[in-house]
């Protein structure tokens, strides 16, 4: 029997297998998320943020002054508009005298700041020039759990490094790197995040900007985080408006509930957010709830912590509803909750109602004008006169800026005072 068929079959495959790569059509190359990372890299910015840091002597101590060093951060960054807007994390470019947005392309660029917001680790910043490759955010609400995702950044200063994985969770709970926030929202990835990652996107094989990278475990490997895009828009939209994420306002004061909360107070549930007081003529006054209510889930899901709430709320829009599932007692209520941007003056109103508190402003600075008796602030050790220098980590020198810092901190429970008296400065953590 002859060998001829097999003799020219394995030739063929001889010559198949020789064929130079270079010959293989592009199309089989050029997979989805090659397609992607084309689209989408040459809107990723490299972001180094330089800043004055003083230094005490070692030897001599500040007897003979200090020095002053230049320190650099290097971080991540997305075009999302061809006018110049460059969003990236608030960590990245906190303290910086002098930042610059570096392209693809090699171009330097100065930027300016137009927001910022710590809590939401999220700055918005400003170049001049137009006609940028822009990528804008997606949405976040559709994921699906073991998507392919990419995330595109700097890390260790690599310019434009991509990395792949899968979507690996939603609605993580995440402490921020100083302990003072919960992210209760955080999308986990297995993608490669690692130091100067923070800022740019986390994109989907639709190469939609479905996230923003912002942090990583630390000594934990294959776990990274990002804000999701639709809070993220909220937070860009408020930057841009009013240059700080403003606060909503619902009336109500919350607390985590967990099994030895729930045992001690009886209540129907072991987890969920408890209200402790709703502010008369509220939204949540408006809605129907009531101090006692036990809040158990929000838009469908499980309700775990109060942030779950807040949330809910800040991935939509101001006036938008939500639906809120209740446990008054043993029977169980549905209630539809809009937020609200808070009318002017009620932040010193709420300082004033729950803490006893009442300020006025003299030379440029902020002074407790009246601390009533047996309130909080009384008990705390406040006197008239004391100076108020800073609220929740943020240096404030106006009334507005004090009454936002008073409702941001109904979302965490607690209001962070620095309090001047005197040569010294006294840091107080006020229930609220």
């Amino acid at each position: 029997m002859s060998n001829r068929p097999l003799t020219v079959a394995l030739a063929l495959l001889a010559i198949a297998v020789a064929r130079p790569l270079a010959a293989q059509p592009d199309a089989v190359r050029r997979t989805p998320i090659v397609q992607v990372v084309e689209r989408v890299a040459p809107s990723v910015v490299n972001i180094a943020a330089e800043a004055i840091v003083r230094e005490v002597d070692p030897f001599f101590g500040s007897f003979f002054g200090s020095r002053t060093r230049k320190a650099q951060s290097l971080g991540s960054g997305l075009i999302v508009d061809a006018t110049g807007i460059v969003i990236t994390n608030a960590h990245v470019i906190e303290g910086a005298s002098r930042i610059l947005v570096i392209l693809k392309d090699g171009r330097e660029l100065e930027a300016d700041v137009l927001g910022s917001d710590h809590d939401a680790d999220l700055a918005v910043l400003k170049v001049k020039a137009r006609g940028l490759p822009a990528t804008p955010l997606g949405r976040s609400a559709d994921l699906m759990m073991g998507e392919t995702v990419i995330a595109i950044g700097n890390p260790f200063g690599l310019s434009n490094t991509v990395t792949t994985g899968v979507l690996s969770a939603r609605g993580r709970t995440v402490p921020s790197e100083s302990g003072e926030a919960r992210f209760t929202d955080f999308l986990q990835t297995d993608a490669s995040i690692n130091p100067g990652n923070s800022g740019g996107p986390l994109v989907n094989l639709a190469g939609q900007v479905i996230g923003v990278n912002t942090a990583i475990i630390s000594g934990a490997s294959g776990i990274g985080f990002a804000i999701p895009a639709d809070r993220a828009q909220r937070v860009v939209d408020d930057l841009l408006r009013f240059g700080q994420l403003q606060p909503l306002w619902t009336g109500l004061r919350l607390e985590t509930v967990d099994p030895e909360l729930a045992r001690r107070e009886g209540l129907a549930a072991t987890r969920g957010a408890l209200v402790l007081k709703v502010f008369e003529g509220s939204p949540a006054a408006k809605a129907g709830l009531a101090a006692g209510d036990l809040l158990v889930s929000v838009q469908g899901k499980p309700i775990v912590a109060r942030e779950d709430v807040t949330t809910a709320l800040s991935t939509v829009a101001p006036g938008t509803p939500i639906a809120l599932d209740v446990k008054r007692g043993e029977v169980g209520f549905r209630y539809s909750l809009a937020a609200v941007r808070p009318p002017k003056g009620l932040g010193l109103e709420v300082l004033r109602s729950a803490l006893g508190l009442e300020v006025a402003t003299e030379e440029g600075g902020i002074y407790l004008d009246t601390v009533a008796r047996r309130s909080v602030a009384a008990r705390a050790g406040l006197e008239p006169g004391d100076r108020v220098i800073g609220a929740n980590g943020q240096r404030v020198t106006d009334l507005d800026q004090l009454g936002n810092e008073v409702l941001r901190a109904l979302d965490r429970g607690s209001l962070f005072l620095v309090v001047g008296r005197g040569r010294y400065a006294y840091n107080l953590n006020l229930p609220i």
